[in-house]
């Protein structure tokens, strides 16, 4: 979740993100703009993109790899607000195909 502070430079990221997000395991699963804070503490950003990755050592990978040096300031520099977190979880592509035991895992600490 992040602000936009500076279009061409996010944009700029962006175009390079569907290339290279899926040479480290990323697949883009959600993108969207600020509708409305229905509940919650957190402040408010204008987009939400979401990135599902293979790993969490896929997404290290994507990270820190310095052949990517050129690319994560232009999201850094293109963004206010920045709010970048990880979620361990189920696939819920076929909500049929998840457990009881799926959401269990989810949820205990």
């Amino acid at each position: 979740m992040f602000d936009v502070v500076d279009l061409e430079k996010y944009l700029a990221y962006f175009r390079r993100l569907p290339e290279v997000a899926p040479r480290y395991g990323g697949r883009m699963a959600a993108f969207g703009r600020f509708r409305d804070n229905v509940a919650g503490d957190l402040a408010p950003r204008q987009v939400l993109f979401l990135v599902e990755w293979d790993s969490e050592e896929a997404f290290n990978r994507f990270r820190d790899d310095p052949e990517l040096a050129d690319l994560h300031p232009l999201r850094e520099s293109g963004t206010a607000s920045y709010v970048w977190q990880t979620f361990d979880g189920s696939d819920l592509s076929d909500p049929t195909d998840v457990s009881l035991e799926d959401v269990l895992a989810v949820l205990k600490p």
